[in-house]
């Protein structure tokens, strides 16, 4: 216990706070000794590279280029802002801010404040911003003056009128720089007061093992899962990236992946960082936008869903974009297109790449660029020793060494710290001997690589993005001249999947697709989760136990899809 005490020494006295860890001090010792975590945090990292190259970027968009002192600078004077708040250490907080500088400064500064951001997608709909905000208890929220033509103050004064207790909102520029205005409720927050001095924030800010992030993602039953999320797991990622690709002082890394997401927080928020290389940002995807900055900015290291890349190849600028500095793309979320894949592979030059996980388990499997064409491309890469992969049959029996199909499981240093506030959902996340569960089926051959079978779950993966069925069903089936909904995938060319529902209506009632799609948007779900495809049946079909047959759905989906 003393060789704990001195490490908890060297993390600072913040690190004593019992309330704010998430992992348990011993197993966090045993990761230290084993080389996967270390005593930083991003702070630590983004100061240093302050120090030792001030001007150079650290986040570039299509119209503005931070410097690594202006990232430092920006965010401690923003976390000045949010000291002066009556906000105790691990309050919660919510930010939702477009991809770009300033959602990562707004990150950076939470953490240097001790408080605990709550992701918010930019797409999300105002019922999943109210259900992260009331369940987190939320106390303030950072954002933009407006989200995506929104106005941000309007945002607000809704969520209160629905009961959500925000108790200050935090209006931050769109360019973040020193200097910058910062709002605080309504009035503007004066830069000389707002500059702390390192010891006044390194007695709030968190360590590496704290929760300094809730963010969503999508369940089974409605709405969005919440998890707890701590540093030191994604700092353990950069180590696995540079196992797949060895990232240098050149790299000029690129995600087009939303930040407050696993996918988005590892790609543009820790590893360029901690690589001291910087990042390219965009704060709405288009193709064309993409493939102008990869150009532009010699981009070398891309991250992005598949179906992003497969809009890039569709897009006439891809013939005339110079792919000459780009040399691998990292992209997962769902399963990747073989033969688009190869075909970007042809275009561009750059490896394909993937880590196969989870926003819950962080990696299970990834590829190499050492691997071969065939092994990358048809296969979610080989186990991680070290996450300690194991497979579980229907019944949670552990079958690893079988070779499957089963259920992917894990126990190891990329692990987030469960779900907040909800034992219900980590009793179905965890094994009952601690392994956590990913929603797919898979086999593993006796080289270790990983081959995705099927989902043990009800989602619709759309561009990448699980989208629960349930919610979708629960959404619709508010709708007046619905008796009956079930969602199912609809295969698309370009999304992988689409949102498709099978309807039975009312008795005389009638129903268009633009009619619901008006409803569900008054209703306030988010975009993702509005059908694009509707079919009214007479009877929704039962299995023999009287559920809904949605195997049955799913293939009369893709006949209808492919008439």
């Amino acid at each position: 216990m003393a060789a704990f005490d001195r490490l908890v020494d060297m993390w600072g006295p913040k690190m004593a706070n019992d309330d704010n860890w998430c992992v348990d001090r011993s197993a966090a010792l045993a990761q230290v000794r084993a080389g996967f975590w270390g005593t930083q945090s991003l702070t630590d990292v983004i100061r240093s590279n302050a120090d030792r190259k001030p001007s150079d970027p650290a986040v570039i968009s299509s119209g503005h280029r931070l410097s690594w002192s202006g990232y430092n600078d920006f965010s401690a004077q923003l976390a000045g802002a949010l000291l002066s708040l009556d906000l105790a250490r691990g309050d919660r907080i919510g930010i939702q801010i477009a991809d770009g500088p300033a959602v990562h400064c707004a990150l950076v500064a939470a953490e240097m404040a001790g408080l605990t951001a709550v992701g918010l997608g930019a797409r999300a709909g105002s019922r999943e911003v109210e259900y992260l905000l009331g369940s987190t208890g939320a106390k303030a929220v950072i954002s933009l003056e407006s989200n995506r033509g929104t106005s941000a103050k309007a945002w607000v004064q809704d969520m209160q009128s629905r009961n959500v207790a925000i108790g200050h909102h935090v209006i931050v520029p769109d360019i973040a720089e020193p200097g910058g205005r910062v709002e605080i409720d309504g009035q503007p927050w004066s830069v000389r007061n707002s500059e702390p001095s390192h010891p006044s924030i390194d007695s709030r800010r968190f360590g590496p093992n704290e929760l300094f992030m809730i963010n969503s993602t999508s369940g089974t039953t409605g709405m969005p899962k919440k998890v707890m999320q701590f540093q030191n797991r994604w700092f353990y990622y950069r180590q696995l990236v540079n196992q797949a690709i060895e990232l240098g002082g050149d790299d000029v890394f690129m995600s087009v992946v939303p930040a407050p997401f696993g996918f988005g927080l590892w790609t543009s928020h820790f590893v360029p960082a901690i690589s001291g290389i910087p990042v390219v940002v965009m704060d709405r995807f288009t193709p064309e936008g993409a493939l102008e900055l990869i150009e532009r900015e010699g981009v070398t290291v891309m991250a992005c869903v598949s179906t992003q890349f497969i809009m890039m190849l569709n897009s006439p600028r891809m013939a005339a974009t110079s792919f000459k500095s780009l040399r691998a793309i990292f992209t997962g979320g769902e399963t990747v297109p073989y033969h688009r894949a190869v075909e970007f592979e042809q275009v561009t030059g750059a490896k394909v790449l993937q880590f196969y996980g989870s926003n819950e388990t962080g990696a299970y499997s990834f590829t190499k660029s050492s691997d071969s064409a065939e092994d990358r491309l048809t296969t979610c890469g080989r186990t991680i020793d070290e996450m300690n992969p194991a497979l579980f049959d229907v019944d949670g029996r552990d079958i690893t060494g079988s070779g499957g199909p089963g259920q992917p499981g894990c126990k190891g240093p990329a692990c987030c710290a469960g779900y907040y506030d909800d034992p219900e959902g980590n009793s179905g996340l965890y094994t009952s001997d601690g392994w956590m569960l990913m929603e797919d089926v898979a086999t593993i051959d006796d080289r270790g690589y990983v081959r995705l079978t099927g989902r043990a779950s009800d989602f619709i993966i759309r561009g990448g993005k699980n989208i629960s069925a349930v919610n979708i069903e629960t959404s619709v089936g508010t709708h007046p001249s619905v008796a009956l909904a079930a969602a199912v995938p609809v295969p698309d060319e370009v999304f992988g999947e689409k949102v498709g529902v099978f309807i039975e209506l009312h008795a005389d009632a009638s129903l268009t697709l633009e009619e619901l799609a008006t409803y569900l948007t008054d209703f306030g779900v988010s975009r993702e989760t509005i059908p694009e495809h509707m079919f009214i049946v007479d009877e929704l079909p039962r299995s023999a136990g009287g559920k809904i047959a949605k195997g049955e759905l799913r293939a009369e989906a893709r006949r209808r899809r492919l008439r």
